[in-house]
Formats: structure tokens, C-alpha cells, sequence
């Protein structure tokens, strides 16, 4: 079993490879302490101290082979391969002394064409069934041909990193070395860090073999229509790519190749806040035997999960298996994307609910990455806040934001998309005076996007951001449509506040300005 990328780590009696659920709830439920079974069979797991990801302690490798290829600044922070050295040898010091020790092989990616083998190695069992529902499940003919995986996480997330260790911050890292191919976790037990490193990993990956990595979730309609979403999280990506009159190729990671478009991952990732059967029925339902819990809280008695308690962490989310939802396509493969649906949650309360991008429009607005932080998708934000995040997922970015921004131009135009700015955020004033837009508002936009509604619509120019917006959509009341008539303030109130987000817009495309082309600059907002 030992390998290159699993080197000291001795597996001897404890080894534990891909084990069924129900072996993995068993050892959860008598091995680690919080673990329970919800009503409806889900494993209920806490994930301790961390209960989002650690933005500011992941780390990549300064290596020869790739220095010259990774964005380096706040995203991809360098880690020397020395301190890299330390940091694995603590990882297999720790794991070495457990009584049990965790192996999940899978694969990242539908396409066999692009897919690699992830090796995860642990030491909790409800990480091995996270990464068992995450990952793309083996067969056992796949399993007993597996060999050596492409990459490796060595988690060892219940012991912290040494802080004195040159590179550190603090006692949790995530560090990503893509010459030896491994990935190791201290300090945190947070089940997301293992999911969003093989997704960093594919996005360095995928462009290096010439198919663009998106961020995004994805669905087909009935007649073969693809639709890429993307967002941050709190914006609505999963609930509104969870379609039950569509196909969910997948909810969070894609591939854009020469013949459409894949799935990453083997399940979804979708956050529990407020869930309810009534509001996302296909999410709520995929609860059940095999999923995972996260940070939940329940009823001591009847194990009824409480979705609206936030005690622990508003980030509450839930891991399953993609076939746990209905419409689910697997494989989860699709054809070219035609349309394009770049979703914001805009805390102001002025950008409208559904407007039709230009080329250059949608190159502006993919960089920028505009949303407000939800409070729960990271730790220490309670409010929402506004914030950009380029290519709608800056954190997992590994290559210079305009490289992926250019791949997806390229796509755009060989596949003549529409590309739609959706805003699910706030209508009628700001967060704390306005309203959320009602979901049900937000999928009535999505159907008409779909049906052909608003290709055909008239529109009228909305300024300031110079978007053009539909003049009516069916089952959303006109009102909602134009944020300048939904405002309920005053009309000084509305234009400074639309000026204020201009301006944050224009300074925030000024770090990329240096790259972009001069109709790119222009399609942003004017004062």
C-alpha cells in the first residue's frame, strides 16, 4: 500500500480501504465522539473547532516545475519545500499513531479522458465517507486495478502544525505541493479543505492540458440544452441548479472540453441552513442512509435534525452522493453549454434580478466575480459583505484569473452563448431595509431563461451599469424587475448607493485592468 506519495506512513493492521458506508458509520459512531444517525438515516458528524475553510492558511509549493505557472499573492501563498517536508513528516507522525487508519481511492473528473486518481488517506471515518460520497466511487474491477494514485491527500486534521515551522500562521495548513503530487491538512477537521484541494488541484490540471475548470454548477434540459451557473457560495448555485424539470450533470465543479462539458466530483456539497422539503426538496430528500451531516443540530430523543439552528455554525452542510438526487444524469457528462448564468447575491439592492450580458459585459463581470459574503461560508463573517472573487471562485484559482477568463471567451464565442447576470440577493433597498429576492422569483427567471422567454424579450437599457434588463418576465412582478422602481428609500438614496458599488467595481478591475482589453474595461459601469 505504502507509495511514494504515502511514504513512513505504516498501514500494517490498520489499513482501512474503501469501506462501505455501513462500515464507516460503525466506526464513526464508536470511535468518534458527536456522532449520531438523524431520522432519516443521514451520519451526523462535527467537524470540531474549524467549521468553514481556512482561506489564509493554505499554502502552495514554490517549486521549479511550476513557479512560473502559479498566480502567487493572497490565493497561493508560497510554502518553501522544506517547511513542506516538515509539515508531511508531522502528518505521517500523527497518523502512525492511530489504531485506525482510513484509505479512500477514487477519481476526480466523468471523462476518462481527464479524470485522475485521488488516493485520500485519513484517520476519522466520517472523512473517508465524505470523500467516499465526494469522489467519483470506484467499481471493484477499478478498485483492484487502481495502482498508483495521481494525488494524495494525507489528512491529519485533529493535530495542529508546529506554528514556528517557517510559513506557518497559525496552527492549521492546507498545503498543496503539485511536484509530489500529495496534499496535506493540519489543523483542522473541516471535511471542505479535502473537496476544495481536489478541486485547486483540477484547476491547475485542466488548463495545463488545454480544457477550462469552472466553478460552476450545471444542468440539461430536456432537448440536450446545457446551463453553466456560477457563484460564490449563499448565491444559490446548488438550489438553483437542483432543477426537477432538468438533469443535474453536478453542482459545483465542471470541465469544459472539445465535447462539452464533466463533472468533477461523484456528489454534492449542499448547505443546510433553513433547508426545508417544501423550499428544496431535492436536496432535503437526499438526506437519508450514506450522506453526511455537518455541525447540524438535533433532537436528543427523535434525532430530528433542526435546520434553522445556527448554534454551532450558520455553514451548516450535508455531503451525498450525486444519484441520491432524482434527476441526477450519470455519468454526469453533458454537451456544449448554451446558456451562461452568472449568479450575484448583491447586498446593495441594485443590481436587477436578471439582465443580458454582452460578450464584453460577461468577460467584466466573470473577472470581477461580484457577490456578498453570506454569513457561514468562512470564518469570522456574521454579515453580509461586499466582495469579488475573480472567475466566481477566486479562492481555488492556481493559474492568473485572465488566463481562465480567456479560455472561457474562446468557448463563448465558438459556441455562440448567452450569458445571463442573475442577482438572487437583495430588492427593494440594502441588506437590513430590502428584501431577499424571492427563490421563487429567481426560478421563475431561470425557467424563462430556459424556455426561450428572454431571448425573445424586449428590454430597456438600465443605467449606470449599462445592463439590459427584460421589460417583464412571466411569474415575477414587473416592479422587481428594475431595482430603481423596487427601491422603497429615496431616489438620492438609490443613486448614491448604485454609485458606491460602481465605484467598488472600478477599483476592484483595476488589479486586472493591465490584461484586459479596452472593450473588456468599457463593459464595466460608467459614472
Amino acid at each position: 500500500m505504502s507509495t511514494i506519495q504515502t511514504e513512513g506512513i505504516e498501514f500494517a493492521d490498520k489499513l482501512r480501504r474503501n469501506m462501505s458506508p455501513s462500515q464507516l458509520y460503525e466506526d464513526a459512531l464508536r470511535y468518534e465522539p458527536g456522532t449520531a444517525i438523524s431520522s432519516t438515516g443521514a451520519l451526523i458528524a462535527t467537524s470540531g473547532k474549524k467549521t468553514g475553510r481556512s482561506p489564509r492558511d493554505k499554502r502552495v509549493v514554490e517549486e521549479a516545475s511550476t513557479v512560473d505557472d502559479v498566480w502567487w499573492g493572497p490565493v497561493n501563498k508560497k510554502l518553501s519545500e522544506e517547511s513542506f517536508s516538515v509539515n508531511y513528516e508531522r502528518a505521517v507522525n500523527y497518523l502512525n499513531t492511530r489504531d485506525r487508519l482510513y484509505v479512500f481511492d477514487g477519481y476526480a473528473g466523468w471523462d476518462p479522458k481527464y479524470r485522475i486518481k485521488v488516493r485520500v488517506v485519513c484517520a476519522r471515518a466520517y472523512h473517508a465517507l465524505f470523500m467516499n460520497n465526494m469522489l467519483i466511487r470506484p467499481t471493484q474491477e477499478e478498485l483492484e486495478n487502481f495502482g498508483e494514485p495521481d494525488f494524495t491527500i494525507v489528512n491529519a486534521g485533529q493535530f495542529p502544525a508546529n506554528r514556528f515551522t517557517s510559513g506557518m500562521t497559525s496552527g492549521t495548513s492546507v498545503a498543496i505541493s503539485f511536484e509530489r503530487k500529495q496534499m496535506v491538512i493540519l489543523g483542522t477537521e473541516y471535511a471542505g479543505e479535502m473537496k476544495k484541494g481536489v478541486f485547486t488541484v483540477m484547476h491547475y490540471l485542466m488548463p495545463k492540458a488545454g480544457v477550462l475548470s469552472l466553478h460552476s454548477s450545471c444542468n440539461e434540459g430536456p432537448d440536450g440544452d446545457v446551463s453553466l451557473f456560477f457563484g460564490l457560495s449563499g448565491t444559490g448555485k446548488t438550489t438553483l441548479s437542483a432543477d426537477p424539470s432538468r438533469l443535474l450533470i453536478g453542482d459545483d465543479e465542471h470541465v469544459w472540453t472539445e465535447n462539452g462539458v464533466f463533472n468533477i466530483e461523484g456528489g454534492c456539497y449542499a448547505k443546510t441552513i433553513d433547508l426545508s422539503a417544501e423550499k428544496e426538496p431535492e436536496i432535503f430528500n437526499a438526506i437519508r442512509f450514506g450522506s453526511v451531516l455537518e455541525n447540524v443540530i438535533y433532537d436528543d430523543a427523535s434525532r430530528v435534525v433542526d435546520y434553522t439552528d445556527c448554534s454551532i455554525t450558520e455553514n451548516t452542510r450535508c455531503a451525498y452522493p450525486i444519484e441520491f438526487i432524482p434527476n441526477a444524469k450519470v455519468p454526469c457528462v453533458g454537451g456544449k453549454p448554451q446558456n451562461i448564468v452568472l449568479l450575484t447575491c448583491d447586498a446593495f439592492g441594485v443590481l436587477p434580478p436578471v439582465a443580458k450580458l454582452t460578450p464584453a459585459q460577461a468577460m467584466y463581470h466573470f473577472i470581477s466575480g461580484y457577490t456578498a459574503k453570506i454569513a457561514g461560508t468562512e470564518e469570522g463573517v456574521t454579515e453580509p459583505e461586499a466582495t469579488f472573487s475573480a472567475c466566481f471562485g477566486q479562492p481555488f484559482l492556481v493559474w492568473h484569473p485572465v488566463k481562465y477568463a480567456q479560455m472561457l471567451a474562446q468557448k463563448m464565442q465558438e459556441n455562440n452563448v448567452n450569458v445571463w447576470l442573475v442577482n438572487t440577493g437583495w430588492n427593494g433597498g440594502a441588506y437590513g431595509v430590502g428584501k431577499r429576492i424571492s427563490l421563487k422569483y429567481s426560478r421563475a427567471i431561470i425557467d424563462a431563461i430556459h424556455s426561450g422567454e428572454l431571448q425573445d424579450a424586449e428590454y430597456s437599457t438600465y443605467g449606470v451599469f449599462n445592463l439590459q434588463i427584460p421589460t417583464a418576465v412571466s411569474n415575477v412582478p414587473a416592479k422587481v424587475l428594475d431595482p430603481s422602481q423596487a427601491w422603497e428609500g429615496t431616489t438620492e438614496e438609490f443613486n448614491g448607493t448604485i454609485s458606491k458599488l460602481a465605484h467598488l467595481f472600478q477599483a476592484n478591475f483595476k488589479e486586472y485592468a493591465d490584461k484586459a482589453t479596452p472593450e473588456i474595461i468599457a463593459a464595466g459601469p460608467q459614472l
